[in-house]
């Protein structure tokens, strides 16, 4: 019996106009697991039909309303079901149903864990700037999860679905893979990584670097003020998150929610200078406050930082395009985050 089907494993995927590639896809899980469950996210094309016909289950959507919304729907479905872990693989073949195997095998060791894919991505041989974001998205995701994550972008994923039912999900589109990461980190959960292939460029990705990259950024900075604001008068509490409590609270209204991301956009700058001012002073009272952090043996300065440098981040990524579309290779970017966002987190972890 396969391993997939011994542990009681299904895979789902969200698909948008896949119809080239759905299939493959599905004929490649199913020799590992006993059921492929597929949310057919409003597609225009034959997407649907291609993955029946593939012997998935298929979930129509009347219209697109992005990853997030069908991973939801996909969860819901395979908790229904009855399985006990769900692996997230991507519609386009940008991952290979080859490892799947990986994830079984790691599970089988560590059932109550998150595992993620970690894709062999370097500077030599992905885009620049893709790479260069995922090194700041990584700094920040890992700090919000309290522990070091490889790939926080990978959506080839295995969750146990005891999990899923304890997190309150509140974002939608790109940003609830990152949600679900961070959630899961802040309430203990151990995220581990399997390597991965994957297939670079011969895709077209569906994710918008500039309105996705922000949405992302945006939850992280909600999410960090309210973990920072609890941690910084709490002690010994690195571990902030409890389904339906502070980091949900806006949740539910959709215009308070986007109000607050708003809102912490715009200070979150000056919230990091506020939080500074806390760990440097409060310890006197409160010991070991800001746990998360002082757990990796850096100062809060080193956050404090990073984030006031952000902007300015943003400034150079502009002036590196330009000078790089005239031909100049420059690689002020590269050099810059090195410094200001490095790596802060014990990798021999077990």
């Amino acid at each position: 019996m396969d391993r997939g089907k011994l542990f009681n494993i299904c895979v789902v995927i969200p698909a948008y106009n896949a119809e080239k590639t759905i299939a493959n896809v599905i004929r490649g899980a199913l020799k590992y697991v006993p059921l492929v469950i597929v949310a057919d996210d409003g597609s225009t094309d034959n997407t649907a039909r291609n993955a029946s016909e593939a012997g998935a289950e298929v979930i129509r959507m009347n219209e697109n309303r992005g990853k997030g919304h069908a991973l939801k729907v996909l969860f819901r479905m395979a908790i229904e079901r009855g399985f006990d872990a769900a692996i997230t693989i991507d519609a386009d073949c940008q991952h290979d149903t080859e490892d799947l195997p990986r994830f079984i095998r790691e599970y089988e060791k560590h059932p109550n864990d998150l595992i993620t894919g970690s894709r062999t991505f370097t500077e030599a041989n992905m885009p620049r700037a893709r790479y260069n974001a995922m090194q700041v998205a990584r700094f920040y995701i890992s700090l919000a999860a309290n522990q070091f994550i490889e790939d926080t972008q990978c959506g080839f994923r295995l969750y146990p679905l005891g999990l899923i039912k304890k997190l309150r999900l509140v974002t939608e589109g790109y940003v609830t893979e990152a949600e679900i990461l961070i959630k899961a980190g802040d309430m203990g959960v151990r995220i581990r990584s399997v390597t991965i292939g994957a297939i670079y460029n011969s895709y077209t990705s569906h994710f918008k670097a500039v309105s996705d990259g922000m949405a992302i950024g945006a939850y992280l900075e909600y999410f960090l003020i309210i973990k920072w604001l609890i941690e910084g008068v709490s002690s010994n509490k690195p571990y902030t998150y409890l389904p339906g409590r502070a980091h949900d609270f806006f949740g539910d209204n959709t215009i308070t929610y986007r109000l607050s991301l708003a809102f912490a956009t715009l200070f979150i700058v000056p919230a990091t200078l506020f939080f500074l001012i806390e760990y440097l002073l409060l310890p006197l009272i409160i010991k070991n406050n800001f746990a998360s952090v002082r757990a990796l043996n850096v100062s809060f300065f080193v956050i404090t930082l990073a984030t006031h440098m952000a902007p300015v981040l943003m400034v150079l990524s502009i002036v590196d395009k330009i000078l790089n579309g005239l031909g100049l290779k420059v690689r002020v970017v590269d050099k810059f985050i090195k410094v200001f966002y490095p790596y802060l987190w014990d990798k021999r972890r077990d």
